[in-house]
């Protein structure tokens, strides 16, 4: 079974972003940049299903220019066996990325997807939806647990009343969610190795992908700074502050 996983590059979680002067976009210079959370976890399950004999090949690809080689060579070191980088300098929003998948989908057949659900800086939580779609495949999103079984994918997932198992006919979709694993760490003889590991570089026009931006970013911001709270005396000087100051009730 071929498992493919998608691995997005953003700016590492441990790091405070600030918008640039003129607004225009994220700084981003100088900043750590390591793979999305969510699709670090996505690996794990992938390198599991291989170490438990259920997957035989981990197919790792990224979207984005040359510096994303270096999430794929992470991710090929935590235990993948080859990565795809498609080379595309453009802003990719999440209907292209989708399409983009698709299309490697489609040239590699894999019997599996996992995707992490949503990326740490778009916050989007679209692509793994729309690459279902556009793929007709079944998805299992905001899963926390996978078993392969009988040709299907058994998928727990969490929804707002609990958990929910849908069994997957495969090929399938799947995005994690934080407590499906824990992910590794990569040991520095599996970073030595992960250097020969083979990697192929494709081109959004290779694919035959349009990618250019469906939306414009207008201004980015930091949020609010929260504004200093305040002791009050007892219950009817709360109440009367609520009502009359904050007005909330």
């Amino acid at each position: 079974m071929k498992v493919l996983v998608a691995v997005k590059r953003v700016a590492d979680y441990n790091v405070k972003v600030r918008p640039k002067s003129d607004g225009t976009a994220p700084d981003l210079n100088n900043v750590k940049m390591s793979i999305n959370p969510f699709c670090e976890i996505a690996v794990e399950e992938a390198v599991r299903l291989k170490e438990a004999g259920t997957a035989t090949e981990v197919v790792v690809v990224s979207l984005g220019d040359k510096a994303c080689q270096e999430q794929i060579r992470t991710a090929l070191a935590l235990g993948a066996d080859r990565g795809i980088q498609v080379d595309t300098d453009a802003e990719l929003q999440p209907l292209a990325i989708a399409k983009l998948l698709k299309a490697v989908v489609d040239k590699e057949q894999p019997d599996l997807v996992i995707m992490g659900k949503q990326s740490i800086d778009g916050d989007n939580n679209q692509t793994g939806q729309m690459l279902a779609a556009l793929a007709g495949l079944p998805q299992g999103t905001f899963a926390s647990e996978v078993k392969i079984e009988g040709g299907k994918a058994n998928v727990t997932r969490e929804i707002d009343g609990g958990l929910q198992t849908v069994a997957l006919n495969l090929p399938a979709i799947v995005t994690t969610d934080l407590r499906l694993n824990e992910p590794r760490y990569a040991s520095l003889p599996n970073i030595m190795k992960a250097k020969k590991k083979p990697m192929d570089v494709l081109t959004a026009d290779e694919l035959g992908v349009e990618v250019a931006p469906r939306l414009t970013t207008v201004k980015v911001e930091p949020p609010a700074e929260r504004a200093a709270g305040i002791k009050v005396e007892d219950v009817a000087a709360l109440v009367d502050k609520l009502k009359n100051e904050a007005k909330v009730i």
